[in-house]
């Protein structure tokens, strides 16, 4: 009577459809992060991250250690290699120092990119455990 289904739906980051697993600001985590769902990471992280599926990278969020992911959302700071399947969207927040292999990729203005990128439509993770962490090239067939 007094919720809406519109209401029951809505979550913090504005985004309806979007449910994460989340590190929140003042969090700090050392090792490794293995997860099939999304992740949103607003705290610290010293190590690495595999998720096969969306992580996203809150304005206060910073990650030490290699990222491999299916897609990814940057505001805050990376320091190690991005390894995204799809589509890496760096807002105008992020700071990344670290080399970056994706298939497609969004920059915003403002967003700062210190490393070399290889992007190829035809990208696939070897290996999304983050154990080999290279990717292979898929023959378009």
């Amino acid at each position: 009577m007094f919720n809406s289904k519109k209401d029951q739906h809505t979550s913090n980051s504005g985004n309806d459809n979007f449910s994460a697993n989340t590190i929140q600001t003042g969090t700090s985590i050392e090792g490794h992060i293995k997860s099939d769902g999304s992740i949103r990471i607003d705290g610290i992280l010293n190590g690495s991250i595999s998720t096969k599926a969306k992580l996203v990278i809150g304005k206060t969020g910073i990650i030490t250690g290699d990222v491999h992911c299916e897609n990814a959302s940057i505001e805050g700071r990376v320091e190690g290699k991005l390894q995204v399947q799809n589509l890496l969207d760096l807002k105008s927040t992020a700071l990344i120092n670290g080399d970056i292999f994706t298939a497609k990729l969004v920059v915003s203005p403002g967003a700062v990119f210190n490393g070399t990128c290889k992007m190829d439509k035809n990208l696939k993770s070897a290996n999304l455990s983050g154990k080999k962490g290279n990717f292979e090239h898929k023959k378009a067939v």
